[in-house]
């Protein structure tokens, strides 16, 4: 499945934006899906992702500023930013996880994110 995502801007230091990863059938139990961010001369991070347990697994940098809603209904798997900071501009790619063997399976193309100070 080619998840595609959607929502990404331009958002001063301190504000917010909604990503949203759209999945056809693939959200739900036994299915893994992340976020994962590329910042220009950075290698790409975790930004959160699901395990095969159902955990929501986020990265250092973005505890307890960044929310994840899943919507199995619609098949989407959004995250929500809060208190946008400079260093969270990045591409930020949404992807499907192989829950077994922790890989990922398919990325989205991107979707750019720019927080201003």
């Amino acid at each position: 499945v080619q998840p595609v995502e959607s929502g990404g801007g331009s958002v001063q230091a301190g504000g917010s934006l909604r990503l949203s990863c759209f999945a056809a059938g693939y959200t739900g139990i036994g299915h893994c899906m992340g976020w994962f961010r590329e910042a220009p001369g950075k290698e790409r991070e975790k930004v959160a992702l699901t395990d095969k347990g159902g955990n929501i697994i986020f990265g250092d940098s973005v505890k307890g500023r960044f929310r994840i809603s899943i919507d199995n209904a619609k098949s989407t798997f959004d995250l929500q930013m809060t208190s946008l900071k400079a260093e969270d501009t990045a591409m930020y790619y949404c992807a499907t996880i192989l829950c077994d063997r922790g890989v990922v399976e398919a990325w989205g193309q991107g979707t750019q994110v720019t927080v201003s100070s």
